[in-house]
């Protein structure tokens, strides 16, 4: 079987377009927007390692953060449908969409899990980001969407922002935080207790929470440690196979899965081929590998 891609990022270009003319700063304040290969897909196809299937979702641009309830939900929608085109399109190397939906208008977001994603077989699930409106995405607002996403059987595709109270943000270490802060307030919130149907997959193989598992499960109460461990991760950390297998001793093989934040993080179309030759020096199982690599995503959508 080809490996899957859990979290390989595009940037629809009508929507971009769209986004720009609300905010035409965009490319200045987030440089990985100017990647070519997000955009363009003869320029992805080229670098294309001819047998990755990539699960697509959108990169950072987010309408809650610029247009109202309504125009959001206008925007998602539309994005959405230009989303699941670009997967149509090249289907041999798109295995599959993830949408978005507007955080700020939790009705059209209910609408979307329901009528856009459920129905269609080219969309597995949501993405959704560590905050949303200034707040934890842990916030009692957003649980509806948590709520539509349990009873339909819909993952959730975790994603960091930065959190613009912080003076010192930055793409080597502040999303790692927002990942971590953002699953220790979900797991606080209750969400993975009352939901517990509710998929998570975390980018960046679960942030710091393997590393600090011995905090986790000293300091949290028994049921907030355990879990800490339901949520599934990929590997999108650019490589280091002893990190991976951290990774996989906290989650459980069963809940790693390939991912590698294509096209970004290593130029020109992004780490694939290093993070397929740090799962495969990883020391688990062939089975567990194959796993990791496609059957956990599989298994996970069913």
């Amino acid at each position: 079987m080809a490996p899957i891609d859990v979290f390989a990022h595009v940037l629809p270009p009508e929507f971009y377009a769209k986004m720009l003319e609300i905010e035409p700063r965009i490319p200045e304040r987030y440089a990985f927007f100017n990647n070519p290969t997000l955009s363009n897909m003869e320029n992805r196809r080229a670098h294309w390692d001819g047998k990755t299937r990539q699960v697509i979702s959108f990169v950072n641009a987010l309408p809650e953060d610029y247009v109202g309830p309504a125009e959001a939900a206008k925007l998602c929608w539309e994005g959405n449908e230009e989303l699941i085109a670009m997967r149509r399109a090249d289907a041999d190397m798109f295995e599959a969409a993830v949408l978005m939906v507007p955080m700020n208008n939790m009705d059209e977001a209910v609408r979307i899990v329901r009528e856009q994603v459920l129905p269609n077989e080219d969309v597995v699930g949501v993405q959704i980001f560590t905050r949303a409106l200034g707040l934890s995405i842990a916030d009692e607002q957003f649980r509806p969407l948590f709520s539509a996403l349990a009873e339909n059987g819909i993952p959730a595709w975790l994603h960091p922002v930065f959190d613009p109270r912080k003076p010192d943000n930055n793409i080597v270490f502040s999303w790692e935080y927002e990942l971590t802060q953002a699953m220790l307030q979900m797991v606080q919130a209750g969400l993975l207790r009352d939901f517990p149907e509710l998929k998570v997959i975390c980018h960046h193989a679960g942030a710091m929470v393997p590393f600090f598992a011995g905090r986790v499960d000293r300091i949290l109460p028994t049921e907030q440690a355990a879990n800490m461990r339901k949520f599934y991760v990929d590997t999108a950390i650019l490589g280091n196979t002893k990190a991976l297998e951290l990774a996989v001793d906290y989650y459980g093989a069963d809940h790693v899965l390939f991912g590698t934040d294509a096209p970004l993080g290593i130029p020109p179309a992004g780490a694939t081929r290093e993070i397929l030759a740090a799962i495969d020096g990883m020391e688990v199982s062939e089975a567990n590998k194959d796993a990791i690599l496609f059957a956990n995503y599989q298994q996970l959508i069913g």
